[in-house]
């Protein structure tokens, strides 16, 4: 006996019980049925497939330990590697009594565990404290990243606020502040997965991203002459500019608040460091290697990188190539090999970013991530102390919702829900949020069924390595049809890069010119 109840109550959470006796469902099901709707399956397998396909919707699983073809440990690795161990719990429903065993299974995420022969009353007990348990632990979660989310969104804004009126005084859009914070994220991330020695976390990660917006803050002490002269500086003036650096991290630094804080502690390190080189060569201090800290070491980089590529009162914009070929061929300055590896290995995605012009804004779904590491890792014992914990963490991660007149997007797949930018939505007819796109009448009177599968097609095709696809088709876009460009960025799941865990993406009109973006870095 396999599957669900035919009587199923939707009301009702659902309950999966695994296990290849069908004597042991059969008693279970009789202890939980009046309250739960059940699931049976009746091997491992059976069981992986049933969570593939409704794993949103199971509020517990109970899965023996001893079956044959693939027991209850292997189907606890699945559940891990999916993640749906993340939301889903699990009992362990055995006779074995080995330690070990046991110990492993708790290892791979368990979170209680029954002995057979089963106690209708233990059972039942034990099943309702599992589910509050979990169900509780998501509220506090969901509680506590709503609060993060919105102060991180006002902080956020009163940085870029600051660090942009460096940037007009430059006379400057203010754009390079918003890519220094893309590419140092985009560097980091890599570095973090290829070096594991290194300690960066989301979090960490987070809040160098977000401290680099300060990176320049000391220019405001700059004579707007020299800022802005068009040839180049005499030595004098140079020296001048040269202090920006060891101005701003006094700035910092002089803070009568926020001394402890993590986010200022980075903000000063990567203010008075990010023009030091690898060699010695920099300044304001002449530090070499490790010397420099990481955090200003990456966001070294990705300032020059984007000073290149950006257009400047004394040159025109280098394309990515022949920057990324300056960079490597120490036309620049020398830096860590490490970070020049993680340049090189992500030059595809960088090379997406110069057409960018929204900052990587924490979405929800980030702050919920970090949250929950949080609350996974630390010793926390009230929401008031984790909020306290997670406030001095939260910084950067990703795409922000546009704030610009664009058509922008992100498309998530667990759920199966497409978000559009809501100027993009406005001008296409489409609500801002729209579940299983796929099956959409109203995004296919848009873009026809034809195109979203090629779109899907291209996407698919993307990899790790090569995350970029492109794309031209017919959209309608105020009731009219007009040829675009779709560039859609692949996102990869943490642990496994075989899996997309969305989709990011910007819609352009095929037509248009490619714009050069005038942008200030030293």
């Amino acid at each position: 006996m396999s599957g669900e109840n035919f009587a199923a109550d939707p009301r009702k959470q659902k309950i999966l019980i695994v296990d290849d006796s069908e004597m042991n469902r059969c008693m279970l099901a009789d202890i939980l049925e009046d309250d739960y709707d059940i699931i049976q399956a009746e091997s491992g397998i059976q069981a992986v497939a049933i969570l593939k396909e409704r794993h949103l919707e199971i509020a517990l699983v109970m899965l023996d330990m001893v079956m044959p073809e693939m027991d209850g440990l292997a189907v606890l690795e699945v559940m891990n590697k999916q993640r749906w161990i993340d939301n889903i719990p699990v009992i362990m429903i055995s006779a074995e009594s080995s330690a070990g065993y046991i110990e492993q299974a708790y290892d791979l995420g368990v979170t209680d565990y029954i002995k057979r022969p089963f106690d209708a009353i233990s059972v039942h007990r034990r099943v309702i404290n599992t589910i509050m348990l979990y169900a509780n632990q998501k509220k506090l979660v969901g509680l506590v990243a709503d609060q993060i989310y919105e102060k991180e969104k006002s902080t956020n804004l009163m940085i870029n606020i600051l660090s942009h009126v460096v940037e007009f005084r430059n006379g400057e859009s203010g754009l390079h502040v918003i890519h220094v914070q893309n590419i140092t994220r985009i560097i980091l991330e890599k570095y973090a997965e290829k070096y594991k020695d290194s300690g960066l976390t989301e979090a960490s990660i987070s809040t160098i991203s977000l401290a680099s917006s300060l990176h320049d803050i000391g220019k405001i002490s700059i004579p707007e002459s020299i800022l802005n002269k068009p040839g180049k500086l005499t030595d004098e003036e140079f020296a001048i500019m040269k202090t920006h650096s060891s101005v701003g991290a006094s700035m910092l630094e002089s803070l009568s608040f926020g001394s402890n804080d993590p986010l200022i502690k980075v903000a000063y390190e990567v203010s008075r460091w990010h023009h030091e080189r690898h060699d010695g060569r920099g300044y304001p201090d002449r530090l070499e290697g490790d010397q420099i800290p990481l955090s200003a070491q990456a966001v070294s980089v990705a300032d020059v990188y984007d000073a290149l590529t950006s257009e400047r009162v004394y040159k025109k914009a280098f394309s990515h190539e022949k920057a990324m070929e300056m960079i490597l061929g120490g036309e620049c300055g020398t830096f860590n090999p490490r970070i020049l590896e993680c340049l090189k290995e992500t030059s595809d995605v960088l090379k997406a970013t110069l057409n960018l012009t929204t900052t990587d804004h924490l979405s929800p779904r980030g702050v919920k991530n970090i949250t929950e590491e949080i609350l996974k890792n630390s010793n926390l014992y009230s929401a008031g102390q984790t909020l306290n914990n997670l406030e001095s963490e939260i910084a950067k991660h990703r795409f922000l919702e546009s704030i610009s007149r664009e058509i922008q997007f992100e498309y998530n797949s667990d759920p199966s829900i497409l978000n559009i930018s809501a100027w993009g939505a406005k001008k296409l007819g489409l609500p801002e949020s729209i579940s299983e796109p796929k099956n959409s009448g109203e995004l296919k009177a848009v873009i026809s069924e034809k195109c979203l599968n090629e779109l899907t097609e291209a996407v698919y095709k993307t990899t790790f390595e090569q995350p970029v696809a492109e794309y031209e088709c017919d959209i309608k876009i105020c009731g009219e049809q007009k040829r675009c460009k779709i560039v859609c960025l692949s996102m990869w799941a943490d642990d496994d890069h075989s899996r997309r865990d969305s989709v990011v993406g910007k819609v352009f009109d095929a037509e248009d010119a490619v714009q050069n973006v005038k942008v200030s870095a030293v």
